[in-house]
């Protein structure tokens, strides 16, 4: 019930200059009153963006009286270590690995290429033994979204 409000009062916000970029991922309430709103945008979400949103809802939260009067609000983005959730979040990580987990069991990492309506685009290097030298080999690999349990930007330094 408190997150479908959560999202009406997100859907208004994002509707604002500077805030049609955004969108929600998640809304979490926890036993003890500790509301977490996960966002993204597809320009990067940024500390002051996190800020207008949290103030937005805190006003509403405070008027409505939906969460009583001591609660604890944290917005934020998603950060790499959490699983992509939406199409919409795939063209912002291309040239970024990517750890993607198939439904079927399996699973397959490489270098996020393109963005399909359906699918996306892997490609992986590959050393791969010819006589008596080895080769590296670019392999691409098309991956529908109906497959794709959870997807991972890994972070390499």
């Amino acid at each position: 019930m408190i997150e479908a409000k959560i999202g009406s009062l997100l859907d208004e916000k994002f509707q604002e200059e500077g805030f049609t970029d955004c969108f929600l991922l998640e809304v979490k309430l926890h036993a003890n009153r500790k509301l977490d709103v996960f966002i993204d945008s597809d320009t990067g979400v940024t500390f002051e963006k996190c800020q207008s949103i949290s103030r937005h809802l805190e006003k509403h939260l405070d008027e409505e009286g939906w969460l009583g009067d001591s609660y604890v609000l944290e917005v934020s983005s998603p950060g790499v270590s959490r699983p992509l959730q939406l199409l919409r979040q795939y063209p912002r990580n291309i040239g970024r690995v990517l750890e993607v987990s198939l439904k079927s069991g399996g699973s397959q990492k490489g270098a996020l290429v393109a963005v399909g309506p359906q699918s996306i685009t892997l490609e992986e290097k590959i050393r791969v033994k010819e006589g008596k030298k080895k080769t590296t080999q670019v392999v691409r690999s098309d991956i529908p979204f109906e497959d794709i349990k959870k997807a991972v930007v890994k972070i390499s330094f």
